[in-house]
């Protein structure tokens, strides 16, 4: 069977359930850890709210297919902040035969090649 749409619906449903756990987990136990990297970093802690919008807004807009190809490049800029701030040391790290920002990497990529191809056909309609 070949139904690109379906692919498009998986890949936005995953990525939602990914990262939604990640944001409300920042909801319930604060930005703390955010705002002391972007502080380090040099750049505002107000930044750390941005969170919110590629971990629980974003993906909610992926899982209903609502801006699909806005809300997937938030949450490229997201994971790209996230690798730059918190897992820089990572990037060329293989340990125990695994890449280690190998999960960071997944979304990010998955999240760009929604930003090209789209929702698909099932989608919210307003």
């Amino acid at each position: 069977m070949h139904n690109p749409n379906i692919g498009y619906l998986i890949l936005r449903i995953i990525l939602a359930v990914v990262l939604l756990p990640h944001g409300v987990d920042k909801l319930v136990n604060g930005f703390g850890y955010i705002e002391t990297l972007l502080a380090q970093n040099n750049l505002p802690t107000f930044f750390a709210y941005g969170v919110l919008l590629g971990e629980v807004v974003a993906p909610f807009m992926l899982l209903v297919g609502f801006y699909t190809r806005a809300a997937a490049g938030i949450v490229v800029v997201n994971m790209a902040m996230a690798i730059m701030l918190a897992h820089a040391g990572q990037v060329f790290s293989f340990a125990g035969g695994y890449w280690q920002i190998e999960l960071q990497a997944l979304i990010l990529f998955a999240a760009a090649s929604l930003c090209f191809t789209g929702p698909g056909s099932y989608v919210w309609r307003h």
